[in-house]
């Protein structure tokens, strides 16, 4: 801080000094010295002053810090949610489609297994030991199935005479067990398809009831029943099913 100009001061003041015999000299020392005294009193106060205006200052400026970091890691921890989430969807997107696409590679095979088998039941109605058995135990489940006095029977063009021979043993079985007789005729206007396996359809009440015992009927009936059973051969049991019929 500047020094006081000596000027300022009341001319008064140095005229009271000279009645109380104080030299110029002495005068001026003092001065001094209260001078010296008032600029350190200045510089301490601006020292202190400054002091706590840096302080408030630091204060401030780590308040501001610590809310922007903490806004910069609520950021940050909320993008990483947002990323962890994704990632879980999308990890159980693709277990989904991969289950989906084992489960119809499964299906798939199943099916193949069972198309497999179905191409195979001409084999056996091209044995002629052992279809007219067949051909029979068709007939008569198919009789049972209706037991009525009239029945309309359909069958492959090819299988006909087989049919004509086989129905009056079928009849006389189905009379012994039912105790009626039933009157079947065969339709000579409508067949079978001749891509069909083998079998009979058989309908009754001028064709409001039908009973289909074919060849590949039999083989849809069985596979629904052994279909959980395949699986199991095919690729082992289920992990996750807890109840066995």
């Amino acid at each position: 801080m500047a020094a006081f100009n000596l000027k300022v001061l009341n001319f008064s003041f140095f005229k009271s000094l000279d009645k109380m015999g104080i030299s110029d000299n002495d005068v001026q020392k003092q001065l001094r010295h209260m001078m010296a005294f008032i600029e350190q009193e200045a510089n301490e106060k601006a020292e202190e002053i400054e002091a706590k205006a840096e302080e408030e200052f630091n204060m401030e400026k780590g308040r501001l810090v610590q809310q922007q970091r903490t806004k910069i890691l609520e950021y940050f921890e909320k993008k990483e949610k947002q990323v962890e989430l994704q990632r879980k969807i999308q990890r159980s997107n693709m277990q989904n489609t991969g289950r989906l696409k084992c489960l119809k590679a499964r299906e798939d095979h199943l099916r193949g297994v069972l198309n497999e088998a179905t191409s195979n039941l001409s084999k056996i109605s091209a044995d002629s030991n052992r279809y007219p058995s067949i051909l029979k135990g068709l007939m008569m489940q198919g009789l049972f199935q209706l037991l009525e006095k009239d029945v309309n029977l359909r069958c492959r063009h090819k299988d006909e005479e087989l049919v004509q021979k086989l129905l009056p043993e079928c009849l006389y079985e189905l009379q012994q067990v039912w105790g009626d007789r039933s009157n079947v005729k065969i339709d000579t206007e409508h067949y079978l398809p001749a891509e069909c396996a083998g079998g009979v359809e058989m309908y009754a009440k001028g064709g409001k009831i039908k009973v289909t015992s074919t060849l590949e009927s039999r083989l849809e009936l069985i596979a629904g029943q052994i279909v959980p059973q395949i699986r199991t051969a095919l690729f082992g049991p289920n992990p996750n099913r807890k109840f066995f019929d």
